[in-house]
């Protein structure tokens, strides 16, 4: 490895490295929010407080002394790191369009929730049935695939249009609410509850340890399917779990980026990594890191010039990713699967 090289290698891990303790620390954070009734986490909830006030006066900003910010920036990194990992595999296997497909069956479970409200009251968290209903969309478009014999992007398209037509009905039957459906089309801070937060903290624990668990599996069948059902792998069944997965990411991501936009996430990060990396774990790792980039770069721009987060955050993840055109030596990318 050439010197010039061997530096690249040395600041990626670095970079990885900061954002798994940035990761780690904003679940940290979200844990002591969740249990801040109890003395510790108490004590420790106050003097985040109180760092907050602390930060805001350093930084002329008033961002940091409020919980609610500190849940939306803490459920924005958590999506900088599984959205990139789960999307480097969509996007090798030429399924981006999935992403967008399970969003729009997210808002569908949104409508359902919003629907169940106006009727009978209930006043649970929307983002658990929209976790539910895109989990069963996943496994509707996974089941599509593999019995009919339409082109693939056929069953995704038709599911794609389908759920949110049934969205649109459901709200407009249930539009007595009172809920802005605004903020979940196009994502804003105020659509993250304490609730919401956590669940986008389970979601990102889950997702890395199934990723690191079946890493190998998914990398098999990722470039080379047929060989992987010759090996007797189960492919189906790493199919399944590889768009289930999408679609609890696209479920958390949903709160900042909105239904429109949390696509961006699965695939921008991904692209720009594609264009400079040299093998498909660099891949990975270039992805997360961009992918922090475009959520920290998207809050600060968001936050100074009081624009929307979700297209902040994108407008980032694009600019990275024709930076990293410019930066590249190839016209195409050509990686290993190593």
């Amino acid at each position: 490895m050439s010197r010039t090289g061997s530096v690249r290698r040395r600041l990626e891990q670095i970079g990885i490295g900061l954002t798994a303790v940035l990761a780690v620390a904003m679940i940290g954070l979200l844990t002591v929010d969740a249990l801040r009734a109890y003395p510790v986490a108490g004590g420790i909830y106050d003097q985040a407080r109180i760092a907050g006030r602390l930060l805001d006066s350093l930084l002329g900003t008033n961002v940091f002394s409020h919980p609610f910010m500190w849940r939306s920036i803490a459920t924005g990194v958590l999506i900088g790191v599984v959205a990139p990992l789960v999307g480097t595999y969509l996007v090798h296997r030429e399924m981006a369009l999935i992403g967008e497909t399970l969003a729009h069956t997210a808002f569908a479970g949104v409508a359902v929730g919003l629907l169940v409200n106006s009727v009978t009251g209930w006043d649970g968290s929307l983002m658990v049935v929209a976790l539910i209903v895109g989990i069963l969309g996943a496994l509707g478009v996974q089941w599509l695939i593999e019995r009919t014999d339409t082109y693939g992007d056929v069953p995704i398209a038709i599911m794609l249009t389908g759920s949110f037509a049934v969205g649109t009905l459901l709200i407009s039957h249930g539009r007595t609410t009172g809920i802005n459906i605004r903020d979940y089309l196009f994502g804003s801070i105020s659509v993250v509850t304490p609730s919401g937060a956590r669940l986008m903290a389970v979601i990102s624990v889950l997702v890395v340890v199934v990723i690191v668990a079946t890493y190998k599996q998914l990398l098999f069948i990722t470039f080379d399917e047929q060989a992987a059902r010759v090996a007797r792998l189960n492919v189906t069944w790493y199919n399944t779990l590889l768009i289930v997965m999408t679609a609890v990411v696209v479920v958390g991501a949903m709160q900042i980026l909105g239904v429109i936009l949390v696509a961006a996430m699965l695939v921008v990060p991904v692209a720009a990594a594609t264009q400079i990396a040299n093998s498909f774990r660099e891949t990975l790792s270039l992805s997360i890191l961009f992918g922090q980039v475009s959520v920290i770069g998207g809050f600060a721009f968001s936050i100074s010039q009081g624009l929307p987060t979700g297209g902040s955050i994108v407008v980032v993840a694009i600019a990275c990713y024709l930076l990293a055109i410019l930066a590249s030596s190839r016209s195409t990318a050509a990686i290993s699967t190593h």
